[in-house]
């Protein structure tokens, strides 16, 4: 069922940015397009087209898709935390210890050459 609602939920995202990439720009958003004419945005009443009906349809879905995803997770989700359980219980392996390595004594005299090559 929580497959389903996502693919519809993914569909409808897509078609929601489609849509709204296929509107038409009105031309003041952030400030852009210059002129202050006081037609255009602040005028009565728009009348809707279709694809803003599409806009509102798909965001409509979009948003109950939304919701009910949260709702199927919310059901699905255990009450206990993970904190509350714990780390689980684990025995370390034994690391084995090096033997103690001695080096044989050089005579403190003794320059540090290589040995002669035969």
């Amino acid at each position: 069922m929580e497959n389903v609602v996502l693919t519809i939920h993914l569909i409808l995202a897509l078609l929601l940015i489609g849509v709204v990439l296929l509107q038409r720009s009105e031309g003041g958003g952030l400030g852009m397009g210059g002129g202050g004419g006081g037609g255009g945005v602040m005028t009565g009443r728009q009348a809707a087209n279709a694809l803003s009906k599409l806009t509102w349809i798909f965001a409509i879905g979009f948003i109950m898709t939304s919701v009910s995803l949260t709702v199927l997770a919310a059901r699905n989700a255990s009450t206990a935390s993970v904190v509350d359980t714990g780390l689980p219980e684990t025995t370390a392996p034994a690391v084995p210890l090096l033997p103690e390595l001695t080096l044989p004594a050089l005579p403190s005299d003794a320059p540090a050459t290589p040995p002669p090559a035969n």
